[in-house]
């Protein structure tokens, strides 16, 4: 089933090309929802554009388009408002038949992509030896999300997780065990991961304070690229510790993902230096091998070098991103392939996608996003830190969101006299809890910082992960308590829309598919946060006006249907942000 923006669009296509000709076939008619409903439910802004190409008034240009537009089925007569907006109500009658079209559609409506791709989505990427924090969880959830409405629209999805593995951190590391606890290089988990990631620190403060030091851990380097049996060996213990560690993080955040390391690339890194230089784009500068940037300077004005190769014969992230990037286009056959990190990296991006074309790695007919996002900051607008000042650890973040999540719930219990099981109160709890954490995430714009506070997130009411499962929850107890079965409610049911609770919720329920085909093209997950908030706000004033289990019938079934694909639509835009639902809370 088209959505009704989709289906508008086409109409008022052949609308412009019966009035004006057919090179107005592939003009845009600029149709979105209204702000307000006494402009009716969407308004054409068409007329305005068109002012200087036609040369004519934009009323007169509204009105040759109305007088050519065949919306009879959809809209009552469409209404030319100010200076052209032509404003649009869509009819009962539709919205009727709509949500009778999708009430036994388990995909409400959401098609699948008529061209359907190989993307990659290149997120989270945590470094080995070092704990998973805050400053993870962004990229974590975010790539999840995009895969998640990806693989819905079927999409071929790989999911890469390009964690840090490799390079001169390794050396340093392993140096340093080697001198102040060997046993790590030799025994798996001889340190838990939180000691491994303080002789981190330690061997990083080493490095840059101990020119010998640094000689050792650089040595090493060329031990573990040469293939040398006792530091792989190492290498090797210390990243399956780290994974495992990892993969407890992913599980609770019910994240799937392919891990393909930096180390990966590594046998194919001197032959993308070689192409470099074989395309005549690589210059010596200061004894390091790079292309310089068109459109990057510096402050005197000076092109800034994208470096490929270290002056002291060592590879490094660019030149792994372009390894990457050649080997998801040649051997993974990306179509579109996205990466999902912090906007510090932009340039960082920008540079690489810029070498790879004027390279001939990356064609025209691929596209590359780099999809960013800010901070996660603390209440106090600095920053997001524990009190010692570190990072906060991931693990600990979401221990403490499920602690508070439970201890509001149990405090709610004992005010309603409820006499609950534990398994309840730890499944609500760590449901309620993870959720607020995603969902606080989600529905931020990903480009803007945002401020982290467990109290705002934990909220029942307000745009927060407890408010839309609560909505739901409310459509289950209306099934326990008239003893409905939602899933055998009869076919071919007469839906009626009377009153204007129940037309604003139908509107809102059949625009998700226009929803989620936006999100594909632009990957902006606070459109479907934003989506479901108004869904549940929607839900609740029709729950409180329009009675369900108590209205005659045909009313009582037709509002059942109206609540049922209410909680569904919920469930799968929850879903699809990686977010569970709970049938009780």
């Amino acid at each position: 089933m088209n959505s009704i923006v989709e289906k508008l669009k086409k109409h008022f296509s052949e609308a412009l090309v019966a009035a004006f000709g057919a090179e107005f076939a592939e003009v845009d008619p600029l149709i979105n929802p209204t702000n307000n409903p006494k402009f009716g439910d969407y308004q054409c802004n068409l007329a305005m554009s068109l002012t200087k190409r036609l040369k004519q008034n934009p009323r007169e240009i509204a009105k040759q388009i109305v007088e050519n537009l065949n919306v009879a089925d959809l809209c009552q007569t469409p209404e030319i408002a100010g200076p052209g907006f032509i404003n649009l109500k869509i009819k009962p009658s539709y919205l009727e038949g709509a949500l009778s079209g999708i009430q036994k559609d388990p995909r409400l409506g959401v098609e699948k992509a008529q061209k359907q791709q190989k993307i990659v989505v290149d997120f989270s990427s945590p470094n080995i030896a070092k704990e998973m924090h805050v400053g993870h969880l962004r990229s974590t959830i975010i790539g999840d999300s995009i895969a998640r409405i990806l693989e819905f629209r079927g999409h071929d999805v790989l999911r890469l997780n390009h964690v840090g593995d490799w390079g001169t951190q390794f050396g340093m590391l392993i140096a340093y065990l080697r001198e102040t606890y060997p046993k790590a290089l030799t025994t798996a988990d001889a340190l838990d991961l939180g000691d491994l990631n303080l002789f981190y620190k330690q061997s990083k403060k080493r490095f840059d304070d101990d020119e010998e030091f640094k000689e050792t851990a650089r040595k090493e380097v060329v031990k573990l690229q040469s293939g040398q049996a006792d530091s792989r060996n190492a290498w090797q213990l210390l990243c399956d510790q780290s994974r495992r560690e990892f993969q407890k993080i992913y599980d609770r955040l019910d994240i799937d993902l392919n891990e393909r390391g930096e180390s990966f690339y590594n046998p194919f890194l001197a032959d993308v230096v070689q192409e470099l230089d074989e395309k005549g784009l690589l210059e010596e500068s200061d004894g390091a091998k790079c292309v310089f940037l068109e459109g990057f300077t510096n402050k005197a004005g000076d092109p800034l070098p994208l470096i490929v190769k270290k002056s002291d014969g060592g590879f490094n992230y660019a030149t792994t991103d372009l390894a990457a990037l050649k080997y998801r286009i040649n051997r993974d056959e990306a179509d579109r392939i996205i990466y999902v990190t912090d906007s510090g990296q932009s340039n960082h991006f920008a540079g690489v996608f810029q070498v790879a074309k004027r390279a001939k790695i990356l064609p025209e007919n691929i596209e590359v996003v780099h999809v960013p996002f800010g901070l996660v900051l603390g209440e106090d607008g600095k920053k997001f830190r524990a009190r010692s000042g570190e990072s906060v650890k991931l693990k600990d973040l979401l221990d403490e969101a499920v602690d508070r999540a439970r201890a509001a719930l149990e405090s709610v219990l004992v005010e309603e006299g409820r006499n609950e099981s534990k398994e309840f109160i730890d499944s609500v709890g760590n449901t309620v809890g993870i959720s607020a954490v995603k969902y606080a995430d989600l529905s931020q714009n990903r480009t803007s910082d945002y401020k982290f506070s467990y109290d705002k997130m934990l909220e029942l009411k307000g745009n927060t992960a407890p408010y839309l499962l609560y909505a739901y929850v409310r459509v289950q107890g209306i099934s326990r308590k008239g003893d409905i079965d939602f899933n055998n409610l009869p076919e071919n049911i007469e839906i009626v829309l009377k009153q204007e609770e129940e037309l604003a919720l139908a509107k809102h329920i059949l625009q998700l598919s226009e929803i989620i085909t936006g999100i594909e093209k632009d990957l902006f997950l606070n459109r479907l946060g934003d989506y479901l908030y108004e869904l549940s706000k929607k839900y609740n004033q029709f729950y409180e006006q329009c009675p369900v289990l108590q209205a005659e019938e045909p009313i009582k079934t037709s509002r059942l249907v109206l609540s049922d694909l209410t909680a569904r639509t919920l469930k799968l835009g929850l879903s699809l942000l990686g977010i569970s639902v709970l049938e009780r809370m």
